[in-house]
């Protein structure tokens, strides 16, 4: 069977592969940076990190890649992330902020050396400094997963790696990235590919079925339940579990799935009896589970019991790059022949452009929905709309109300509306005022503060010079 795609189509990895060229390389450098911490709980320091990799997380707790020993620090204080070819500063959601220079930030571009106070600690950040680089072959996708952006490439370099072992994975990115899909390919190059995969959606579960859809339940265990029933983990032994949008769990139950995963067995509600179970355990989240953590929402424990290893699915906006080669193969799953007519009728260099311009913030779902809205108004010319930059307008102008998704809990399908609607009102705000902050929020009426936060949070650039 074809295996399932980015684009909910199936399509055969053959008509995938040949959308990449043979002997390509791309040029791949670990990214680094140095953490030189000045004073730690207000007593001197002279430690000195210096980070190699995507991520470098900061705090109190053990498991970060710098760790502080201040009271005033939270576990999971904040984060140095690399993004499009910079590093950015993401506090999540600590007690008492991150101050850069002395203003606190939400998330913050890092374009020289900067001091940084969290709590009573201070550390001085070089974002500037990066590792070997070196050239690697384009490898020619991951199942259903295309890319040869360095982004994509890192990911399937980890995902080879991951696949092989039998661990626990725990899948962080944005709605629309791709999650499940990478899911379906760890599973179908794992051990237990010719086991069972059961999915469970914790997120579109009634909180208050949630333990019986996981465990089971015994006939008279509650009102309702007239038989007795495997939950996933039972028909998951021998195979996987794919937990999607665990960041959705409730409270309450995750003591209960942290019992399961350690122990390895599960109780059905409505008895005591311990049922063994063997199976690998994927999970996935759009949530950023630290931040969830620092709030109390979700437990630390069972957050390392998931993510013994953590895999960031990046977002479609740092990898523009792999625009083309996505639009081909969404042409070659809604057609048979004819690729390459359709990809030059309706795609041009101009058009192709114009849509590396936009930030994607549905990601490959999004573009998926557009590329295919292109394709059916090709086809009725009546439509008056021949071509795919007649419609960009559609992209750069979203309807709020397209995101609104009521197969999801109403507090998630709120945050993506007011997402949508902040990213519609200040993208041609900041368009018009070619950068300018201030310029912008007095032409928006708003604090200049909360819109340089909204456009850092949403990735809009920003003019040097904010004040006029």
């Amino acid at each position: 069977m074809p295996p399932a795609t980015p684009f909910g189509h199936e399509v055969t990895r053959a008509k995938f592969q040949t959308l990449l060229s043979d002997g390509e390389h791309v040029t791949v450098s670990v990214p680094r940076v140095r953490l030189t911490v000045e004073r730690v709980a207000g007593a001197p320091s002279t430690k000195v990190l210096v980070h190699e990799g995507e991520t470098c997380r900061i705090g109190s707790h053990p498991s970060n890649d710098l760790v502080l020993e201040d009271a005033t620090i939270s576990r999971f204080h904040c984060r140095l992330t690399r993004e499009a070819g910079a590093w950015r500063l993401v506090d999540a959601g600590s007690t008492n902020g991150t101050r850069i220079e002395g203003l606190k930030v939400l998330t913050a571009e890092l374009e020289r050396e900067v001091v940084v106070t969290l709590g009573d600690s201070i550390l001085r950040i070089s974002p500037d400094g990066r590792g070997e680089a070196r050239t690697v072959p384009v490898v020619q996708g991951f199942g259903a997963l295309v890319g040869s952006s360095p982004a994509m490439q890192t990911l399937f370099d980890m995902l080879a790696r991951v696949a092989a072992s039998d661990i626990d994975v725990l899948l962080q990115g944005e709605s629309g990235t791709g999650k499940e899909v990478v899911a379906t390919e760890l599973v179908q190059r794992s051990s237990r590919a010719d086991g069972p995969l059961v999915v469970v959606d914790c997120g579109a579960i009634s909180p208050s079925l949630v333990e019986s859809e996981l465990f089971g339940h015994v006939r008279g265990a509650f009102t309702g339940a007239e038989r007795d029933r495997e939950g996933a983990f039972e028909a998951a032994d021998g195979g996987t579990v794919f937990l999607d949008e665990i960041g959705e769990l409730p409270l309450e139950l995750q003591p209960k799935l942290l019992r399961a995963l350690e122990a390895r067995e599960v109780r059905r509600v409505g008895t005591t009896k311990a049922r063994r179970v063997d199976v690998r355990v994927v999970a996935a989240t759009h949530r950023d589970l630290e931040r969830e953590i620092n709030r109390g929402r979700f437990r630390e424990d069972l957050y390392y019991r998931l993510a013994k290893v953590s895999v960031h699915v990046p977002p479609l906006r740092e990898r523009l790059e792999d625009l083309p080669l996505l639009v081909k193969g969404f042409l070659a799953s809604m057609q048979e022949d004819g690729v390459a007519k359709y990809f030059e009728r309706l795609f041009s260099p101009a058009v192709l452009a114009d849509m590396q311009g936009y930030d994607w913030p549905g990601n490959v779902r999004e573009l998926r929905n557009f590329v295919e809205r292109s394709m059916v108004l090709e086809s009725v010319p009546k439509a008056g709309r021949g071509s795919a930059s007649g419609s960009m307008l559609a992209v750069r102008t979203p309807d709020v109300m397209s995101v609104v998704d009521r197969t999801v809990p109403f507090r998630i399908a709120k945050e993506r509306a007011i997402e949508a609607f902040e990213r519609a009102y200040l993208a041609p705000v900041l368009e018009e005022c070619q950068g300018n902050m201030s310029k912008a929020a007095r032409t928006a009426k708003m604090d200049r503060m909360y819109l340089h936060q909204l456009a850092q949070k949403h990735g809009f650039r920003t003019a040097k010079k904010t004040d006029d």
